[in-house]
């Protein structure tokens, strides 16, 4: 039978096997095209999406007017996607728009200061964690969601004040003096460390004061930066394992510090550390 259709098909006009071929011709093209956009899509779906969580508020180091161009060049590196969260509530009754992208998120930052937030949001945050997500924390987020002394969350709000000791693995103890500049030094056990890689200056003056966090709670975090102030050493900078999670903290985030390229270098190289994609770019 198929030899009958074959002889059949060379018997036929040769136009119309001319307009067959370009058929076939045609669809060949039209498979190759779809095939090669569905490659982008999923190409692009796998871009890391890294979702910003800050808030506004005069002791939070202008982390409203920094964070987005920082996440912006980002965004436009074409290496990662983000999203910048914000509320504008009390910091009693915190509540971050559309919080459900953390479900999606491959990495959160937090640079926030002393809220508490809606049970439904923090279950979320926690179960992020739980789920392995990678964090970094910047600066506050050493008090992110512990409330000041006697502020009280509103009803249906809550704090999770062991974010600190159980997350970033720290405790926050205090502060250098407000008016005090930090030098900051790089750890000579870890120079190598990859997120050192390719920062410019074994040491930096940041304009910031000092968080007095020192001794970590765990032992076994690598502190990569060490800071100077006030005759007082403290770890500025490491990183630690969370369950699944990996965690990069730094007490560094002063508004000058974003324009630091040794401070841009070091957030960048620790997202990817976080992402643990530092070998894949």
């Amino acid at each position: 039978m198929k030899k009958i259709m074959v002889q059949m098909f060379f018997k036929c006009d040769p136009i119309v096997i001319k307009r067959f071929v370009r058929i076939i011709l045609l669809l060949m093209v039209m498979i190759v095209e779809a095939t090669s956009a569905s490659v982008k899509a999923n190409a692009k779906s796998k871009i890391p999406h890294i979702v910003f969580l800050i808030s506004e508020d005069p002791d939070n180091y202008e982390a409203h007017l920094t964070i987005p161009g920082f996440a912006k060049s980002l965004s436009e590196s074409g290496r990662y996607k983000t999203s910048v969260l914000q509320g504008s509530s009390k910091r009693t009754s915190y509540r971050f728009p559309n919080f459900e992208i953390l479900k999606e998120a491959d990495l959160v930052v937090v640079f926030a200061r002393r809220l508490a937030l809606p049970k439904e949001q923090m279950d979320i945050l926690k179960q992020y964690l739980k789920n392995g997500g990678g964090l970094v924390g910047i600066r506050t987020a050493n008090h992110a969601f512990t409330l000041l002394k006697g502020d009280v969350a509103e009803t249906g709000f809550g704090q999770w004040p062991e974010f600190v000791s159980t997350v970033l693995g720290c405790e926050n103890r205090g502060y250098g003096p407000a008016t005090a500049k930090t030098e900051v030094k790089v750890n000579e056990s870890f120079e190598n460390h990859e997120i050192l890689k390719d920062i410019g200056d074994k040491s930096w003056i940041s304009d910031g004061n000092l968080y007095l966090v020192a001794p970590l709670l765990d032992r076994n975090a690598k502190v990569l930066l060490h800071g100077l102030s006030d005759q007082k050493s403290q770890p500025i900078a490491w990183t630690r394992q969370y369950g699944k999670s990996r965690v990069f903290y730094t007490s560094l985030g002063y508004p000058s510090d974003f324009k630091n390229q040794n401070f841009i270098k070091l957030l960048e190289n620790a997202m990817d550390w976080t992402l643990n994609r530092s070998d894949k770019h």
